[in-house]
């Protein structure tokens, strides 16, 4: 008897690899291209409200927060912890001082700039 077996067709095999691969590469690309989307359309933030802001935090543990809140006319100073919120202290709204913060590439032209004029002091 004659047992051939007839070959097997590797080529069609690597063919579906390279699709599924294909497929594959495709797929991450997109959810790559929607997850840019999203983070420069802000996510879902709901519109923003008028009469509640944050005027700024700041971390004092691990898992607290001190977080100053201006609500209409009123700053509220709020203990922020792990399921629990408490009113520090309640004071009337002020002016929001200037950012003082600046930008790295200017802080770093500055710092290039002392360092080439090292008798130059600010």
């Amino acid at each position: 008897m004659n047992t051939t077996t007839p070959p097997v067709e590797l080529d069609s095999g690597l063919a579906l690899v390279g699709q599924v691969a294909m497929i594959l590469v495709l797929i991450i690309a997109l959810i790559l291209a929607c997850a840019w989307v999203f983070r420069r359309l802000g996510g879902l933030h709901p519109s923003s409200s008028k009469l509640l802001n944050v005027v700024g935090s700041v971390a004092v543990g691990q898992r607290e927060r001190v977080v100053i809140v201006a609500v209409g006319e009123t700053w509220l100073v709020l203990g922020v912890a792990s399921g629990q919120v408490t009113k520090l202290h309640e004071m009337p709204a002020q002016a929001l001082p200037e950012p003082v913060a600046q930008s790295f590439a200017s802080r770093l032209q500055h710092a290039l700039k002392q360092q080439s004029n090292p008798s130059e002091k600010h």
